[in-house]
């Protein structure tokens, strides 16, 4: 199997399939591809989940499990977020890639922007996006930012660790939920009496982590966390729904003083060469935006804010840095249509400025400079 996850890993793969019955496949370049010819037996299935286990108590009661979630290490290899699950009676593997080096932000081609907002002193700093969308290694990367430009105290808190991050200018404390913390919410109140100037959490998943999270923001700590929400504005909503009615409007008010910045991201296949380039939108929250966030028949203004704010702020909408990447030609026209916000919107200002399916950037024709239309980083 090492060699099998060498190959995985030399092929671009982000995840790995491990399931009884079936070939070990790995996503690559978000395709799911076969890496072995034979099929796997059940007990091979059943005996690499034991070795991926940490603890010789769960592995004691690996029968008894459904769901198990833990991260494993090959050395000189990588990290590996690992999900055993149950399926069909057997079990199945998914692995998820974890690279070695902790990535920064010019690495993930995301824009400039993040550092400034990576280096807020307090608020709240929100990652946004679908599963498999790099919410984890953006959020690395501003870990690694400030863990090379600021001397604070970052406490993580993750289910389970994924980057393993070594002290620079700062110190790290990472705890893994289940082994060095009962749970988010314990770990989250204990790292308020543990000194920190930064607190990651790995996702805020009920009203209680929100609440803790907030509290964390507004006693002058930068919190940095995940929602599983497409855009800005639906991660507001997101947030705020969770929340009874009574409880709202108390909670709107809290946001619109702590966040700090909305960063939203898909991964997309590339056109100038194999792989997967993140799109993203960044909120960076302003004076009007935090107005738009107390009032909620505001929050529909909040879009247009985001682009009328890229020159000044540094905020981009989806659109926007789609049409940048067609225009760099390193993401297909069609490819960046299908995930826009509009699709019809998104053609028809790509049209206006010559970029549309029938003609391409650097095709025989050419077309004008536009980059200012764009505000090109």
């Amino acid at each position: 199997m090492t060699e099998i996850f060498k190959a995985a890993i030399q092929r671009g793969a982000s995840d790995i399939h491990i399931k009884s019955g079936d070939v070990v496949r790995a996503r690559i370049h978000g395709e799911l591809v076969p890496l072995t010819e034979q099929r796997l037996k059940q007990e091979q299935v059943r005996a690499l989940a034991m070795k991926l286990m940490p603890r010789e108590s769960d592995r004691e009661r690996i029968d008894e499990f459904s769901d198990y979630d833990c991260s494993w290490g090959l050395p000189g290899l990588g990290r590996f977020r690992v999900n055993i699950l149950r399926q069909r009676g057997s079990l199945m593997i998914v692995m998820r890639v974890i690279p070695i080096e902790i990535p920064t932000f010019q690495d993930l081609n995301m824009p400039q922007v993040l550092e400034k907002v990576a280096e807020n002193e307090r608020g709240l700093i929100l990652v946004t996006g679908v599963t498999g969308s790099g919410k984890s290694s953006t959020m690395a990367a501003a870990v690694e930012h400030i863990n090379r430009n600021r001397q604070r105290h970052i406490v993580t808190l993750e289910n389970p660790i994924e980057f393993l991050h070594r002290d620079k200018k700062s110190s790290i404390t990472q705890r893994d939920v289940g082994t060095d913390t009962d749970s988010f919410i314990s770990g989250l109140r204990a790292a308020l009496r543990q000194d920190p100037d930064v607190i990651l959490i790995g996702e805020m998943r009920d009203t209680e982590t929100i609440d803790i999270a907030l509290k964390a923001a507004e006693t002058g700590h930068l919190v940095i966390s995940t929602v599983h929400t497409q855009n800005a504005p639906q991660t507001l909503s997101r947030l705020i729904a969770v929340f009874e009615p009574s409880e709202q409007e108390m909670i709107r008010i809290r946001l619109a003083e702590s966040l700090q910045a909305v960063v939203s991201q898909r991964l997309l296949p590339r056109k100038d060469r194999p792989g997967r380039i993140v799109a993203c939108e960044v909120m960076v929250v302003t004076g009007t935006i935090r107005d738009c966030i107390r009032e909620p028949e505001r929050v529909e203004e909040i879009p247009e804010l985001i682009e009328e704010g890229r020159e000044t702020y540094g905020s981009q909408s989806f659109d926007q840095h789609l049409m940048e990447l067609v225009r760099e030609e390193r993401v297909e026209f069609a490819v960046a249509k299908a995930a826009a916000t509009n699709p019809s919107d998104f053609d028809l200002k790509m049209n206006m400025f010559g970029e549309g399916a029938g003609q391409g950037v650097g095709s025989e024709e050419g077309i004008d400079d536009t980059s200012h239309l764009f505000g090109g980083r």
